[in-house]
Parts: C-alpha cells; structure tokens; sequence
C-alpha cells in the first residue's frame, strides 16, 4: 500500500535551516584575540552587528573585545561567559551605538555581581567577606540604575505618567484601564474620601446662598 509523503519534514528541515542562517553566531577565543565562528564571514559579522546594535564593523569590533576582557574568570577570558552577556544583549536588543554601550554595561555589570557574589558565599575571613559583599552592593545598586538610564533613553527623557483613577461627569466619556502617556497630565483629586468630604461642603454652601437669596426676597 503507498502512503502519502510527510510534506511537513521539508519544511521543518528549512525552517531549521533558516533558523541557523540568522541565529547569531558564537565567538571563538584565540591565542591572539577571538573570531566569529560562521561559515559565511561577512554574513556573520553583520549578524553579530545587528545583535549588538551597532552600524559598522569597526564598533562590532570594539564592543566584542570589551565582553572578552570582561568575561575574564579567572586569568583568561571565559567563552561560557561571553556566550552569555552576548545571549543576553541579543534578549534587550539595543537600537543603536549609545543603547548598545549601554547594554554592554549592563550584562558586565550583572557577571561582575554575579561573581563577587561567589566571592562572598566562599569568603574566608571577614576581610574576604567585607570586601565582598561591598562591591556586590555597589554593583547590585548600579544595575537598575542602567535599567533607568536605558528606559529614559528609549522614552527620550519623558517620564511616562500612568492615571488609575478618573472622575468623569455627566455626558463625559471614561477609558477602561491605565492609560499611560509621555506628556504632563492634569488629574483631579483620585482620593474617592476627599472627594466625598468635599461634596456636602459644597451642597451646604449652596444651602446658605439659598437662605440668604430667601429672606432678602421676603
């Protein structure tokens, strides 16, 4: 008996393949330096550019060879390592020359932390652990710092202001949910008690302009 033919196994196979044409390629370390292991060099280097976020190849160049030294475990720069914080810049996606120095900050600082914190879990005495757990601090208080920074950058340095609570009269119309936008907002009281303490302030005062018009017409 003949049977159809899987027409699904040719294109799981291209897809595969696809994928491995623009999955970002790893970086070989040498005795001299490092180089871009993929079989086409000049489609690889632009695949690592697009994944630093860099325009040139002079600037993918210079990015790469500060994750090198700073992948640094021990006396020798660690290709685990520098796997990582290029996975890991790839994942924020910088857009351009200023995010991507940013970004490349960002993931050295996290392995530094990451490897005073092994510093501090192993320490020995309390100088070890001192010093330690200082620079895990610093380096732990930095590092949503950089977040900030890189948000305030791709928000152009508007700080996004988020409403909650709207008061909407009659005839008005209300959104449902956050509505969130980068200008500046003017909200009316969103404390729903002061709003309530305010109202027979209001409805009392207009009782005595009432009395007051009453007796003048009597």
């Amino acid at each position: 008996m003949n049977t159809a033919p899987d027409i699904t196994t040719p294109t799981a196979i291209a897809a595969t393949d696809q994928a491995k044409a623009v999955a970002t390629p790893r970086i070989k370390l040498l005795s001299h330096g490092f180089s871009i292991d993929h079989p086409d060099p000049e489609l690889g280097e632009q695949l690592m550019a697009d994944t630093l976020g860099v325009a040139d190849r002079e600037a993918m160049h210079g990015i790469l060879r500060q994750l090198v030294k700073a992948s640094v475990s021990g006396e020798s720069p660690d290709e685990v390592n520098l796997s990582f914080m290029i996975s890991m810049v790839k994942s924020i996606r910088p857009r351009d020359s200023v995010e991507a120095m940013l970004v490349a900050q960002m993931v050295s600082v996290h392995v530094m932390a990451m490897r005073c914190a092994h510093h501090l879990a192993n320490a020995d005495d309390l100088a070890q652990h001192d010093s330690a757990a200082r620079a895990l601090g610093r380096l732990a208080r930095t590092f949503p710092a950089q977040i900030d920074a890189l948000n305030r950058y791709r928000s152009h340095g508007e700080p996004a202001i988020t409403v909650q609570n709207v008061s909407v009269g009659d005839g008005g119309k209300a959104i449902v949910g956050n509505v969130t936008q980068h200008a500046n907002v003017i909200v009316s009281d969103k404390n729903p008690a002061s709003a309530a303490r305010k109202a027979p302030k209001a409805a009392g005062s207009r009782r005595k302009r009432d009395s007051v018009c009453s007796k003048r017409e009597a």
